[in-house]
């Protein structure tokens, strides 16, 4: 399905600020849908000439949560031509809201609709469709008419041209919703209306009367306990009364409920006609994002403790290894501090990680020199990474980073003779399902017969029993087409459950 932009850059001839115009319009529309209870339909003409019988494009559409939906069916692609709405006609070449008298019969469903032409800039640039479904009848209520009215103010501001603000708001997708809790101020600041939602939000806050007629922004301000958040949502609300919208804000109230809150200014015709607050509780929703935060810095703390106790284990090995007389002995401890220095790695980069995943990229780059420099002791072997092996979760990282030291380990052992210079090659390619990984020489090969099922090399043992039984891959040892040895690892990045 093609997007907004897409269809507005493929069938109009719009300037870029309109299209961006429209953008706002579909980014604010969801609280007009709730609102009116009606499905949003934005149509674009199709001639921008506007000629009489010009054919309009439907590039978006929004439903109600509020209310039951007038289609079904996505209307986005569609077109209609003015004998089957000529509401869209009129609107676009009169400029003002046209109303509907009578209901029309659409998918089996009374559908009652009311075109508002979307100014911008002087001229109309689009119409937006308000199709409300009649086939649930509705008691009028506070709620409702205070919903409806709002709605209407809003729109006649789409027709203005004066909203939404030339200045959108970066976060309106996350800001309140109108069923969150909703509040209408008259133009002197006092309440008028307040959704059940929105006067829960406010006992929680502590306020414990009722809402109405209590001027909000003072009433708002005693509340907030940090008195520079107070003052801040006090004077949105009242730069929302003079005409300007504001962005959403958090605070926390002297009870510890934390509310957000957002205002819009109502100037239909250019008119002061108060202005709307949207409220929401987010209390507990602070809470438990503190419960995560607290988990996560708590699973940091696990692993920074167990890379210290590997780092301990490591220098005991070491130290044991320097105590030794038994040459074999010595080589074998040597290689657990390798293993168990490669495993703290790990633990360190995950301690740094706020969601579990480790950077091979940036682990290897620290592993890799370690086996070099034991390396040159006894050859001129370097080791070279390309590609990339990028991010992976904590459950792959660790048998990951052991598969491959002990993979290039081996090969600066067995691939060539003490004294002869070489390189290992370390060459990685991933995609949206596997990570794969070459490590090549140019060295003297493997052993005639060899199989890596039974060998007995620790390494390549500890190797195949990871691969198989924790990251579920496949690992093969083969010659080179031209010389040395080549291992090559595939690893499914999804686990399967």
């Amino acid at each position: 399905m093609s997007t907004l932009t897409d269809l507005l850059a493929e069938h109009t001839g719009l300037p870029g600020a309109a299209v961006d115009h429209l953008q706002m319009v579909a980014a604010e529309w969801q609280l007009l849908s709730d609102l009116a209870f009606a499905d949003f339909v934005l149509w674009v003409p199709l001639d921008e000439h506007q000629s009489p019988d010009c054919t309009f494009l439907c590039v978006a559409q929004a439903r109600p949560t509020t209310g039951p939906t007038a289609h079904p069916d996505d209307m986005v692609g569609s077109t209609v031509t003015p004998a089957d709405h000529p509401q869209l006609r009129r609107a676009l070449v009169e400029g003002r809201i046209c109303r509907e008298e009578d209901p029309r019969w659409h998918s089996g469903v009374p559908v009652r609709r009311e075109t508002i032409p979307v100014r911008f800039g002087g001229d109309t640039i689009a119409v937006l469709s308000r199709d409300t479904n009649l086939a649930v009848p509705r008691v009028p209520s506070p709620l409702e008419i205070a919903y409806l009215g709002s709605a209407a103010d809003l729109c006649q501001m789409i027709s203005d041209g004066t909203f939404p603000a030339i200045e959108p708001s970066a976060d309106v997708h996350t800001s309140p919703r109108v069923g969150d809790g909703l509040i209408r101020i008259d133009s002197a600041g006092a309440v008028v209306f307040a959704s059940p939602n929105a006067l829960s939000a406010y006992h929680r806050m502590g306020h414990a009367a009722d809402l109405v007629g209590a001027h909000l922004a003072p009433l708002t301000r005693s509340l907030v306990a940090d008195p520079f958040d107070a003052t801040e949502v006090a004077q949105r609300i009242r730069t929302a009364l003079d005409g300007n919208p504001s962005m959403r804000i958090e605070a926390e109230s002297r009870r510890g409920a934390a509310v957000l809150f957002r205002a819009l200014p109502l100037r239909p015709l250019g008119k002061a006609a108060g202005a709307l607050v949207l409220v929401r509780d987010v209390t507990e929703v602070k809470r438990r994002d503190r419960a995560l935060l607290s988990k996560d810095a708590t699973i940091r703390e696990i692993h920074h403790r167990v890379k210290n106790n590997l780092q301990t284990v490591a220098a005991l090995l070491r130290l044991q290894a320097r105590r030794t007389n038994n040459i074999e002995a010595r080589e074998v401890l040597q290689e657990s501090v390798r293993r168990v220095t490669s495993i703290a790695l790990v633990h360190e980069t995950l301690s740094m990680s706020v969601d579990e995943r480790a950077n091979l990229d940036d682990v290897l780059d620290q592993v890799f020199p370690m086996l070099s420099d034991v390396a040159t002791a006894e050859s001129a072997v370097a080791v070279r990474k390309e590609g990339k092996l990028g991010v992976v979760p904590a459950e792959l990282a660790t048998p990951l980073v052991m598969v491959l030291t002990e993979l290039v380990q081996n090969a600066l052992e067995h691939a060539y003779p003490a004294g002869d210079k070489g390189e290992v090659v370390v060459r990685a390619e991933r995609s949206a399902k596997y990570l794969d990984v070459v490590v090549s020489d140019e060295g003297r090969g493997l052993p005639p017969g060899f199989s890596l099922e039974r060998t007995e090399r620790l390494g390549l043992q500890i190797v195949r029993t990871l691969v198989e039984s924790e990251l579920r891959g496949s690992l093969s040892l083969r010659r080179r087409e031209t010389k040395g040895t080549e291992a090559v690892l595939r690893v499914p990045l999804r686990r399967s459950r």
